[in-house]
């Protein structure tokens, strides 16, 4: 099997063993679908892009870790930064370069207003697009503005 199957695969069996109560910002449902469905986007994204496509699904796969972990949507990209690395680094797939390339992607994806590596801005872009088509409300600003961008470079 791809390293994004088997991280899919890790990340579903972490989701499973957290506490699924009221008391999550998000259901693990949705953590579950939005893993999948992002890396998907992202996918496409990095492709379209002419970017690396495996490492945009995985980034994609992995950017709410911090969420998954916590329960709590408040200041979980940075919060996920360290314990991304270390998922990352256990799985024993990633040299060291990916791995910090796709920590960051984790750190810096909800800094929407920022532009970053191109992983980074892959990683917002399919963030965005994938809470859009799931009908969940862009906030802020930056979320709509980065909406719109992407809907333009895909359908003109």
């Amino acid at each position: 099997m791809n390293r994004l199957f088997e991280i899919q695969v890790k990340l579903l069996n972490k989701i499973n063993t957290c506490e699924d109560n009221s008391s999550r910002d998000h259901s693990l449902d949705w953590e579950r679908i939005h893993l999948v469905s992002c890396a998907k986007v992202g996918e496409l994204l990095a492709l379209k892009r002419g970017e690396n496509a495996e490492l945009a699904a995985i980034a994609c796969s992995i950017h709410d870790y911090g969420r998954i972990l916590s329960g709590k949507q408040n200041n979980h990209a940075e919060e996920g930064y360290g314990p991304a690395k270390e998922f990352l680094a256990e799985t024993g797939y990633f040299n060291e370069e990916e791995t910090e390339m796709l920590s960051q992607a984790v750190r810096n994806h909800s800094s929407k207003e920022k532009v970053g590596t191109w992983l980074e801005e892959i990683v917002k872009d399919a963030d965005v697009l994938d809470c859009y088509q799931y009908g969940l409300p862009l906030e802020r600003e930056e979320q709509r503005k980065r909406l719109s961008f992407i809907v333009k470079e895909l359908v003109g």
